[in-house]
């Protein structure tokens, strides 16, 4: 059955839940971020720690990556709502747990969960199957992205208020879209009520990566093109804080690998560092 309902989730997504939880489980505390609720819900065989793409050493890097990301956005968003935001839009939420995991800060937004149909019919059968309740507060979004006609329609009708500022997180999704299509959301969040803040994550080009993540970086986007996935778009810092600025924000800034370092492993004795081909835009309306 386990086997079932994770063939219906993206793979991407699993993949990711897998890491933050392997983070738990293989690296040492302080934990950047403790999050084994996605692993209940994707419910992988019970080999899959033997997987390719889940070696402990092999995955290390990236590994932090994502944990980093995901940290980034937690602090980012109890930084907005304790300023009054009081919505919350997860762009391609995939297995993301936020709702479940920081039901203090969650439960004082409406959050606003977008993804495909069949991955978010999938999530939300397995939140109930796991025992999680589906709160008045946490909306799930059913949305094609290449259908014709804005997801902000589609967003409104779940109850978001245009009216009120909002943020807005998109990460791990960029490097799938075309540049227009990145271009494209940055506009249409960019044309939110003032105050409104988006972080979306960004895949350097390969150039920018160090010379020992650059087998794993290959891994990864072999496999992504062998998915039916491919990475499409690469930024470098300054080249997507021109074009938020581009789309209409009034401030953007990228914050990078380094920033991102220094903020969550300063002082680790472990040696976990992550890796620098992911970066993250923050921009405001």
């Amino acid at each position: 059955m386990a086997e079932t309902r994770a063939a219906a989730a993206d793979s991407t997504a699993v993949r990711v839940a897998l890491w933050r939880a392997m983070h738990v489980e293989v690296d040492a505390p302080p934990h950047i971020l403790e999050d084994e609720i996605g692993l209940q819900l994707a419910a992988p065989d019970e080999g899959w720690r033997s997987r390719p793409d889940m070696d402990p050493d092999a995955t290390r890097l990236f590994r932090a990556s994502i944990v980093a990301r995901a940290r980034f956005i937690d602090d980012l968003v109890a930084e907005c709502a304790s300023r009054g935001l009081g919505q919350y839009v997860i762009l391609g939420a995939g297995l993301d747990t936020f709702a479940q995991r920081r039901p203090d800060i969650a439960s004082r937004l409406c959050v606003f969960e977008i993804d495909r149909s069949g991955p978010l019919a999938w999530k939300r059968r397995r939140l109930i199957d796991s025992g999680f309740a589906i709160p008045e507060w946490l909306r799930f979004v059913p949305v094609d992205f290449e259908a014709s006609g804005s997801w902000w329609e589609r967003l409104s009708a779940a109850g978001f208020d245009v009216g009120q500022p909002a943020v807005v997180a998109s990460t791990g999704v960029s490097m799938y879209l075309t540049k227009d299509a990145v271009a494209a959301t940055l506009r249409e969040v960019a044309a939110l009520a003032p105050g409104s803040t988006l972080a979306m994550s960004y895949i350097l080009p390969m150039e920018y990566a160090d010379p020992e993540e650059r087998p794993g970086r290959e891994a990864a986007e072999r496999g992504a093109r062998a998915s039916g996935t491919p990475f499409i778009s690469f930024f470098t810092g300054p080249e997507i804080v021109a074009l938020a600025h581009d789309a209409g924000f009034a401030m953007a800034r990228h914050v990078s690998a380094a920033d991102l370092a220094a903020r969550y492993f300063t002082g680790r004795t472990d040696g976990l560092r992550l890796s620098k081909s992911e970066e993250i835009l923050v921009a405001t309306t």
